[in-house]
């Protein structure tokens, strides 16, 4: 099966990037507090259903895998950049990253207590969103957890440089009734919702938009 361009596109986008982001967004949380409040309770909720193992799907470098560890949880990455899973395991040798896509990932079918996918939801097309949220729905056990982060807003874009460096690296901002919708339809079902402005002295430049979601069982 042909590759869609998206998927090649994204890849070599943060495979030339891949050092610069890591070293840029390394302590990113630390100034974070409600992404941070926002993984505690995830962690705690997919302990009390089982505490099965969790994927950060869009790991980047790791450090929400990294993060989510310290949580307690068995946490390991997926992410479709080989450079970037290269620089992850070179950080956290002490977990294990893997090289994949969230349109058909590597899992059994009801293997995990929880995936993540933090502002990864971000480069897949809006065509494309139901077969993710079916995958993720597929992945989960039941009484699973998914916490969703992403940009708010109506548009889409294109960013052709980065650190210095060519890329095609498409972006979608998205409104949270909406992506909860599409989680409804893929038989999911949205816990809580949280949007906030953007943190002051960061890059964002719109509000953010989580999404705390359960696979029924």
């Amino acid at each position: 099966m042909t590759e869609p361009d998206f998927l090649r596109d994204t890849r070599a986008s943060y495979d030339a990037v891949a050092a610069d982001y890591a070293a840029l967004f390394h302590d990113e949380l630390a100034s974070k507090p409600l992404d941070r409040a926002m993984l505690a309770a995830f962690a705690e909720l997919v302990k009390a259903a089982g505490g099965g193992p969790v994927a950060d799907v869009g790991s980047g470098p790791g450090r929400v895998t990294a993060h989510l560890d310290g949580l307690g949880l068995t946490a390991f990455g997926v992410d479709l950049s080989p450079e970037m899973v290269a620089v992850a395991r070179a950080a956290h040798p002490g977990l294990r990253f893997e090289e994949g896509s969230m349109l058909a990932l590597d899992l059994d079918d009801g293997s995990l207590g929880g995936v993540v996918a933090m502002y990864s939801i971000i480069h897949i097309p809006d065509e494309r969103l139901p077969e993710v949220f079916a995958e993720f729905h597929r992945v989960l056990a039941p009484g699973g957890h998914l916490l969703l982060v992403f940009q708010v807003g109506d548009e889409s874009g294109r960013r052709t440089e980065g650190f210095g460096r060519p890329m095609s690296l498409v972006f979608h901002r998205r409104q949270p009734d909406r992506v909860a919708e599409l989680l409804a339809k893929a038989g999911l079902e949205v816990r809580a919702r949280l949007v906030r402005e953007p943190e002051v002295g960061t890059v964002e430049k719109t509000p953010q938009g989580y999404l705390l979601v359960r696979k029924p069982g």
